[in-house]
């Protein structure tokens, strides 16, 4: 696989990335998320993937992460070339054939449930196609309507285990921008002006926090983030995670450049073991195309990153207290503590490739489910 050294390259892996997202064949993606399987996705997949052997047809499948209305679930899209994205809702096992009959005729109406034609990835802008006057677009539905998806606007849409898809919708693009520019303290000032804040409840500014750990003189630095979640029904966390795992990272590599930390850290909690191994996934193939570990995009920058697994304590969610677990000790709250100089937690790519003046309202909206 393609290292990543140069804009030549990267263009390369985008391009790969469109073309797998928008083929010139049929493309059936399956929301793999958590949710998804609990309600059936996985023998769904199955019976797509057996159906397409058996058909014989040219047709692409994928997996995805959870769209957001998780309560539809399985959630299967289909596009046709030149046509947008049809979702279809509460899909079963059964419906495959159906569904592959469909894609030369029409696809069955009882299962349809909105159409996207064209999307805002906020790091690219991508078209699907016009058509289906019929089918109510996907904004129009009340789940929906009134929504602004920022941290996870490519879930549901994009492959969470392909670097490539990532890329291909501007993932690694706003580090590419900061590695190349090399000015970390103006990245730092763009954050600060973006207002974008943390999603504890202290709402802390990320670009202070960042500015803290900038500043700071130590032998070594470290980006630890918080994907530990304990509250009853909370899981944006794992939902982002499972969805966009590069996303992630990215904010991770550029927090680091900016700041001067070499090592990262994300503490998920062990109950999340779909995230875990996306996240893996993702790690991995982030230091196969040289966007993680030694020499980082040919820019002699290095950065690693360790994945580590907590227990589930609720009290791990603060700061001090997860820190205090990933140094083998007991998870307790500490009441005097500077470690909001040596964490960082948020992070938004658009922040880097919109000026402040764009970004100042955008920092302030809560992503949506």
């Amino acid at each position: 696989m393609p290292r990543i050294v140069d804009i030549g390259s990267f263009n390369a892996v985008r391009e790969a990335g469109l073309a797998k997202l928008m083929p010139a064949i049929p493309r059936i993606t399956v929301g793999m998320g958590t949710c998804g399987r609990g309600n059936g996705a996985e023998e769904v997949f199955h019976a797509l993937n057996e159906a397409i052997q058996r058909s014989g047809l040219e047709v692409m499948l994928a997996g995805v992460g959870c769209f957001g209305s998780c309560f539809q679930e399985p959630l299967v899209s289909v596009r046709l070339p030149g046509n947008p994205l049809l979702m279809m809702r509460r899909v079963h096992a059964h419906d495959a054939g159906r569904i592959l009959e469909g894609l030369s005729t029409k696809l069955p109406a009882d299962l349809v449930y909105c159409k996207i034609e064209e999307w805002d990835h906020i790091t690219a802008h991508v078209k699907y196609g016009q058509g289906y006057p019929d089918i109510v677009p996907w904004n129009a539905i009340p789940f929906f309507k009134g929504q602004k998806k920022i941290v996870l606007r490519n879930c549901g849409l994009i492959n969470p285990s392909d670097i490539e898809e990532s890329i291909g919708v501007g993932g690694y693009q706003a580090l590419y921008k900061v590695l190349i520019d090399g000015r970390g303290e103006s990245v730092i000032e763009q954050i600060k002006a973006s207002r974008l804040r943390g999603r504890g409840g202290a709402g802390f500014l990320t670009g202070n926090k960042w500015d803290f750990l900038a500043k700071a003189k130590a032998d070594a630095k470290y980006i630890v983030c918080n994907a530990d979640e304990g509250d009853p029904g909370a899981y944006m966390n794992r939902n982002e995670i499972e969805g966009d795992p590069h996303s992630l990272l990215e904010g991770m590599i550029i927090g680091a450049y900016v700041t001067g930390a070499t090592e990262g850290i994300i503490y998920v909690r062990a109950e999340y073991p779909l995230a875990v191994r996306r996240l893996t996934k993702a790690i991995e193939q982030a230091r196969e195309y040289g966007l993680l570990g030694t020499n980082i995009l040919d820019r002699g920058f290095n950065f690693n990153i360790e994945l580590v697994q907590g227990a589930g304590a609720f009290v791990c969610g603060e700061e001090t207290a997860l820190i205090a677990s990933l140094q083998g000790r007991h998870s307790r709250r500490k009441r005097d503590s500077t470690a909001s100089r040596r964490t960082s937690t948020t992070w938004r790519p658009g922040s880097t490739l919109r000026p402040s003046s764009a970004a100042a309202p955008r920092g302030l909206l809560r992503p949506a489910a």
